[in-house]
């Protein structure tokens, strides 16, 4: 195995809905069996390797350079289908990149990650992103299901691009087959058959690459941005991941700023030779917070768009 650079999709053998997906995408090909990695099962096809991890998936950081000190080989991303968990119920099907940039430097967040960075966001954000709107029109078993990217959260922290691929949001449908069937379709294609699915600078160098800033978690803005046709997707910050405070002397204060510069680093490591532009929902935040982040964002050298903007930019207009 050594030498080779690899993509690796993470299972927790304790989630229905990613053992699901897993299994879904292994029947579809020829994989073969490996040598246990660090005691689990292991699997591989082509360029693509598959982890079986016994205890979650939130926790398991450094999981890039653990493979390669235990296989020899490179790992170049991180896959992670998953379950997702809401309080609605609602059926749904997500995706969504990790990170919790708005914690307290270093701190470890309840749900896995450290604070002040975020892994790099995975380039096929907004490819797949189409993807599962496109195939879940034709998918009668998904009827019903939400279709939603989700903002950045949670663990584990890794220094790979990563993406969840989820199926939600309650017991009732983590091991709908139909969903896993959908999902790993994704991921295959992705993965080994659509060419454009991801970032290669000498080719997509100078296209868009989006940022997102407030909202709720299930990212309204990005869901209809990252939908159109020449927008590539990095991370997606929720209002409560831009914590402002206001001083008595009126200096602004806060993690918003180490939030957003961190989404930026992360971003501009997935998409090199990218432009990268912002785009804000002004509703979520105040006066003197819209002017702080403006301020910010000009001082980086990056634009500040409206869905207009974007829409104009991009010749859709």
């Amino acid at each position: 195995m050594s030498g080779e650079t690899v993509i690796l999709i993470a299972v927790n053998q304790q989630d229905i809905a990613s053992t699901n997906q897993a299994d879904a995408l292994r029947a579809m090909d020829d994989w073969s069996e490996l040598s246990p990695v660090e005691h689990h099962p292991a699997y591989a096809l082509k360029h693509l390797r598959m982890l079986y991890l016994p205890n979650g998936l939130l926790f398991e950081d450094h999981l890039a350079k653990r493979w390669e000190e235990a296989t020899g080989e490179r790992v170049s991303e991180i896959i992670f289908p998953s379950r997702h968990v809401a309080a609605s119920g609602q059926p749904s099907l997500t995706l969504h990149p990790i990170g919790v940039p708005h914690l307290p430097m270093g701190e470890q967040g309840p749900y896995g990650g450290h604070g002040g960075t975020a892994p790099p966001p995975s380039p096929r954000l907004a490819s797949w992103w189409k993807m599962l709107l496109n195939l879940a029109k034709n998918e009668e078993s998904v009827d019903g299901f939400d279709l939603s990217l989700e903002v950045t959260h949670h663990g584990p922290t890794v220094d790979v691009p990563t993406l969840f691929i989820e199926v939600g949001s309650t017991e009732e449908t983590w091991g709908h087959l139909g969903a896993a069937q959908l999902l790993a379709t994704i991921m295959r294609d992705g993965l080994l058959e659509s060419s454009g699915s991801t970032w290669v600078e000498e080719k997509h160098a100078g296209e868009m690459v989006l940022v997102t800033l407030g909202g709720g978690h299930y990212a309204p803005r990005a869901n209809q941005l990252a939908a159109l046709d020449g927008v590539w997707l990095g991370h997606m910050l929720a209002t409560y991941a831009l914590p402002f405070e206001k001083t008595t002397e009126g200096e602004v204060g806060g993690n918003w700023k180490q939030s957003i510069l961190a989404a930026l680093k992360a971003t501009r490591r997935s998409f090199p030779g990218g432009e990268l532009v912002c785009s804000m929902d002004k509703k979520a935040f105040k006066g003197w917070q819209r002017q702080a982040i403006r301020d910010l964002l000009e001082a980086e050298g990056i634009p500040l768009l409206t869905t207009k903007q974007i829409k104009a930019k991009l010749g859709l207009d």
